[in-house]
């Protein structure tokens, strides 16, 4: 049961019973029922640690039956250029407990492959899709990666901080001068006002 084997194991989780931990013993538990102790205070009811990427999965799973962080909130992405790397950054609350936990993972920029979590929360396929679609990573065992807002793109993904805008426009479309004669005829429009304002000394 994981996700390379693509089992279904979504069915959700018993929801956590019992008073609500403090931040505390939170982390304490998250050391203890997923081996990774790098997971401290970062905020109020906010808790941020590091995670080895052939490790998130095994971890998420950890979390979300043992420690009862149930929802997945997000997962987001930063591009760290200089160093090679990408950062996904794994986002889980918990109802009962009402605390985020971020794990942060780095890995390498190419090939910018990481497996999914998707037969732990179906929404991941979501999260997965959106970074896929925009920074070029490629979740192992996710299935559906089609493009779904970027659907004529024909670029390398836009959110990469090697991708240059302004260069692509140029390589890509043609431009023209746009001057409406119309235009100056409008009070208030662009060419009218160039006009009025040709000669004076103000």
């Amino acid at each position: 049961m994981n996700a390379q084997t693509q089992a279904p194991t979504t069915s959700r989780p018993p929801a956590a019973t019992g008073a609500p931990r403090m931040t505390e013993a939170l982390v304490s538990a998250i050391t203890a029922e997923t081996g990774i102790a790098t997971f401290r205070t970062k905020s109020p009811r906010r808790i941020e640690g590091t995670v080895q990427a052939d490790a998130l999965h095994s971890f998420a799973a950890a979390l979300r039956s043992r420690v009862g962080f149930e929802h997945l909130s997000a997962i987001s992405c930063v591009d760290w250029i200089a160093e090679g790397e990408f950062e996904l950054v794994y986002h889980f609350w918990s109802y009962r407990d009402s605390h985020l936990v971020s794990a942060r993972v780095r890995i390498p920029r190419e090939p910018g492959s990481m497996a999914t979590i998707t037969d732990l929360w179906l929404p991941a396929s979501f999260f997965e899709r959106d970074i896929h679609e925009f920074y070029g990573v490629v979740f192992q065992g996710n299935t559906d990666l089609e493009r779904y807002i970027l659907s004529d793109w024909k670029g390398p993904p836009p959110m990469r901080k090697d991708f240059s805008s302004r260069d692509f426009a140029h390589e890509h479309f043609t431009f023209k001068d746009y001057e409406p004669t119309w235009d100056e005829l409008i009070d208030g429009g662009y060419h009218g006002q160039k006009r009025q304002g040709e000669g004076s000394d103000e």
